[in-house]
């Protein structure tokens, strides 16, 4: 069975099925949840669950990604983020356009084009 490329807004024993799920499967686990001091999603993406990482030509298409997040965003909402190789989390993803900036995090970790 294939895991859904993300899931979002669950409860924990969700969150840990979803991680065993990506585990066995050898894909990336991305979790969302709405943030509730502004509204706005926080993305985890940990790729423990998988032989993949964050190289450097992903982190500067990453970093291309955010700055096309925050257009989106009111000017006042905050936007905070951290990429290592393993793990990466975004606070203040709009929630028009999480499931679209969740998708694009799991295409580009997963594509053979590195």
């Amino acid at each position: 069975m294939n895991p859904p490329k993300f899931i979002g807004d669950s409860k924990m024993f969700e969150y840990d099925k979803y991680f065993r799920d990506c585990q066995q499967s050898n894909k990336p686990f991305i979790k969302a949840k709405i943030n509730p001091q502004h509204g706005n999603y926080f993305v985890l993406m940990d790729l423990a669950t998988c032989e993949k990482r964050i190289t450097k030509v992903n982190e500067r298409k990453i970093n291309q990604m955010i700055k096309n997040e925050k257009k989106f965003l009111e000017k006042d909402m905050p936007f905070e983020f951290s990429i290592t190789e393993e793990l990466a989390w975004f606070d203040g993803i709009s929630p028009k356009r999480f499931e679209h900036f969740c998708e694009g995090l799991y295409d580009l970790v997963e594509s053979k084009n590195e």
